[in-house]
C-alpha cells in the first residue's frame, strides 16, 4: 500500500522539531519512518533549510541537514505547474502549487488562513496537522 502523501508547510515542520510530543511532532514521526511522503520542490527546501536555520531556533546545523536529507530521499520531488492565485502571503505559493501539481492527499498547514477558500483548488484538502493525523486513522 503506497503511503499517503502531504504537503508540509513550514510552521508543521518547525513545530514538529520543535516538540515532538504534539500532532505535528506525530507527522514528521511518520515521514521519517516513511509511513507519509511528503511532496516538495526546491524552494520549498529552501525555505525549510532558512527558516531551520534561524538564530531564533535550537537546531544544530547537522540535524536540520540530516532531516532535509531524509525528506528529500525519502519524498516526491515535484516540478510545479504556475498557479494564478492571489494568497494572502506569496511565500505559501510553492506549498499549494507542490500541492495541486502532484495531487497530494492533503496540504497540511498551523495557519489556514493563509489559504482561505476562495484560493483553494477543488478537492484539496487543506488541514491542520491534528485534523490530518485523525483522517489516517479512519
Amino acid at each position: 500500500m503506497t503511503p499517503p502523501t502531504l504537503v508540509l508547510d513550514t510552521n508543521v515542520l518547525v513545530s514538529g522539531l520543535l516538540n515532538p510530543h504534539g500532532a505535528p511532532g506525530r507527522l514528521v514521526d511518520l515521514l521519517v519512518a516513511g509511513d507519509l511522503t511528503i511532496a516538495y520542490d526546491d524552494r520549498i527546501l529552501a525555505e525549510y533549510r532558512e527558516v531551520l536555520a534561524r538564530p531564533a531556533f535550537p537546531f544544530e546545523p547537522r540535524d536540520v541537514a540530516g532531516v532535509l536529507r531524509t525528506l528529500s530521499s525519502q519524498g516526491l520531488p515535484v516540478v510545479p505547474r504556475p498557479l494564478s492565485v492571489d494568497l494572502p502571503d506569496p511565500d505559501d505559493l510553492p506549498f499549494l502549487e507542490v500541492a495541486v501539481t502532484a495531487g497530494v492527499d492533503a496540504l497540511v498547514s498551523g495557519n489556514l488562513r493563509h489559504f482561505p477558500q476562495r484560493t483553494r483548488p477543488e478537492g484539496l484538502r487543506i488541514e491542520e496537522p491534528a485534523k490530518f493525523l485523525r483522517s489516517l486513522r479512519t
